[in-house]
């Protein structure tokens, strides 16, 4: 089953096999010569060809590595580029300052690289493409430590803890079993609560800690490259690197849905 990347590329290439110069021309030129000589079935024929064309034209191999490629990569570094303005655009000026800078030491590894005679340019470019994700890849946990923790920041926790004890007294306290029921039900949710601020708080920690390691591991690779005698030797530093930000990306992930999840049931609203 396709994906939705998968998906959207070929939507992408559908609009590239109608929306370019030489189809614009075909389609003028049969329009034209039907029109001038009053023979329609040459629009019958040329409309036909035209669905064809747009039928396989988007599937096509050939065309994909001529054309359709070269042009996605292009719309994707530039939706890339303002993605990545807008991150930075959110960022405080310690961790705008972060980013900035590893992104200047991937152009430093990179132009290291380069300057390496026992690298090939074929060699290298699997890795240089890591450097680049994992570069991107420490904008997105920026942005998401810095969010979770403007989210941490606005949070009572000595009113959390006020309504906690509150609740637990009406339980002990109470003079129906309707009233204890009640009680229960706000302190489950406080609890629960809780429970998710903790996850928050280490996920921040293990984001952080990440970040870190990425910025430690560039500027040993900064040290190292001029000495290496194959890509593969940075291999290893980049794939466990890369490994680490999926494993707190997951962790992000599974947060924001129990944050959205307690924020659907009405976490913060309690009657007692």
């Amino acid at each position: 089953m396709p994906t939705d990347a998968a998906r959207e590329k070929r939507r992408a290439y559908l609009r590239y096999a109608f929306h370019n110069v030489y189809n614009y021309t075909a389609l003028a030129g049969v329009g034209a010569a039907a029109a001038l000589t009053g023979n329609w079935w040459l629009g019958i024929v040329g409309a036909a060809v035209e669905g064809l064309w747009m039928l396989f034209a988007p599937d096509s191999k050939i065309l994909s590595k001529l054309a359709w490629e070269k042009r996605w990569a292009a719309e994707e570094e530039k939706r890339l580029a303002q993605k990545r303005k807008k991150q930075l655009a959110s960022l405080g000026p310690a961790d705008w300052k972060r980013c900035q800078t590893m992104a200047a030491k991937r152009d430093e590894i990179q132009r290291l690289a380069g300057d390496n005679p026992t690298f090939t340019q074929e060699l290298m470019e699997s890795e240089l493409r890591k450097l680049g994700k994992l570069a991107d890849d420490f904008v997105d946990l920026a942005v998401t430590s810095a969010r979770f923790e403007t989210y941490m920041a606005a949070v009572n926790f000595d009113e959390l803890e006020r309504q906690s004890r509150r609740f637990e007294a009406q339980i002990e306290h109470a003079r129906t079993p309707s009233d204890r029921e009640l009680a229960q039900k706000n302190l489950d949710v406080l609890l629960r609560r809780k429970q998710t601020l903790t996850e928050i708080q280490q996920y921040i920690r293990a984001a952080r800690g990440q970040l870190d390691l990425m910025e430690n591991s560039f500027r040993l690779l900064a040290d190292q490259i001029v000495t290496m005698r194959s890509p593969g030797e940075m291999s290893g530093q980049l794939d466990e690197l890369m490994d680490g930000v999926e494993a707190v990306r997951t962790t992000a992930r599974e947060t924001s849905q129990i944050m959205r999840l307690d924020h659907m049931q009405g976490v913060g609203k309690f009657r007692g």
